[in-house]
């Protein structure tokens, strides 16, 4: 599970570039838009992060106004979901260990994440975060080490990881003593479907969402899909791989993306179960109806033990992942 990191700077945790959208949404890589079906193209930072925007068929004016509301729901969420700031409702659940009256969405996520636990056998934990913060202690005063934190010190920490002591109910939501929750696995996911779903509620149907996860909606059938490159992982011997989307999500993970030590031996992505950095895959990447889906997905199968990897899939019918090998080879489920 990916526990929380400092704030990424504006470079993204992330792999996931656009390369060229539908035809007749942009001109990139050498593909030329259709003229009759303008684009509006917003590109700045949400969440700490490279954000964009792109919105087809839709006058300047209009297109301003639109991507406005959206940075105010991005916004919105991020007074609930951000570790890093002190009077969010998930700053104020880890400092108290409780939090009545919880929003709406907040509720949602947090059920969502216990569900996607019980899913995925308990890979996807958002209750990792004494984790991070063991190893983010560590290597703040040993930034070399190649041993990584005290066995003891990640035993502790390990002993209060587990999403099943989260009490999740829609008056208050309570953590064992010992706990605290990080949203970073499935947060991004949840906010950029959120954003589609205002998109959609106005009256788009061909739009790209990038906000830390990816989803689009359209093209409208006749259209060529949207088409989303994935870099290679750092290290790994591997092309980019190549996506074609529509009316769906992708999220790729890289535990390489953000790492504690310079041999990317330690990094943010932890097996809920044993403490440590999981090292089985470079990255894995996941294309799902929704971002939400996609997001925590990627995180679950990427720490998730290898012969696990189908029965969770199994749960997501409409999800598919590419896990790549640090030796460069990728492995596709379901099989091609």
């Amino acid at each position: 599970m990916r526990a929380c990191s400092p704030p990424p700077t504006v470079s993204r945790r992330r792999a996931l570039r656009i390369v060229a959208g539908s035809a007749a949404a942009m001109l990139v890589a050498g593909r030329i838009s259709q003229p009759a079906l303008a684009s509006h193209i917003w590109e700045g930072t949400a969440l700490g992060a490279a954000a964009r925007l792109i919105l087809v068929g839709e006058g300047k004016q209009a297109a301003e106004a639109t991507v406005r509301a959206c940075l105010d729901e991005v916004e919105r969420l991020e007074r609930q979901f951000s570790l890093y700031r002190p009077d969010s409702a998930l700053s104020r659940l880890n400092a108290n260990g409780i939090l009545d009256q919880p929003s709406l969405d907040f509720f949602r996520l947090l059920r969502l994440s216990v569900a996607f636990g019980e899913q995925t056998g308990g890979a996807f934990d958002v209750t990792v975060q004494p984790l991070w913060q063991v190893y983010a202690d560590h290597f703040a005063t040993h930034p070399y080490s190649g041993d990584g934190p005290p066995p003891a010190a990640i035993a502790e920490a390990a002993s209060h990881v587990g999403y099943r002591r989260l009490s999740v109910g829609s008056e208050r939501i309570a953590l064992a003593p010992g706990m605290a929750v990080t949203l970073n696995g499935i947060a991004q996911g949840y906010i950029t479907d959120r954003v589609a779903d205002l998109l959609r509620a106005r009256g788009y149907t061909n739009v790209l969402v990038e906000m830390g996860e990816i989803r689009v909606l359209g093209p409208t059938p006749g259209e060529p899909p949207w088409s989303v490159a994935v870099a290679a992982p750092p290290g790994a011997v591997a092309d980019p791989l190549s996506l074609s989307l529509r009316d769906g999500a992708v999220a790729s993970s890289a535990g390489a993306a953000t790492a504690f030590d310079p041999a990317a031996r330690f990094h943010h992505l932890f097996a809920p179960d044993t403490g440590h950095s999981a090292d089985t895959f470079a990255a894995v990447t996941v294309v799902a109806p929704s971002a939400t889906v996609a997001d925590a997905l990627s995180t679950a199968l990427y720490v998730a033990p290898s012969a696990r990897i189908p029965a969770i899939l199994h749960a997501f019918p409409e999800a598919r992942a590419i896990l790549t090998l640090p030796s460069g080879r990728r492995l596709r489920f379901p099989a091609a």
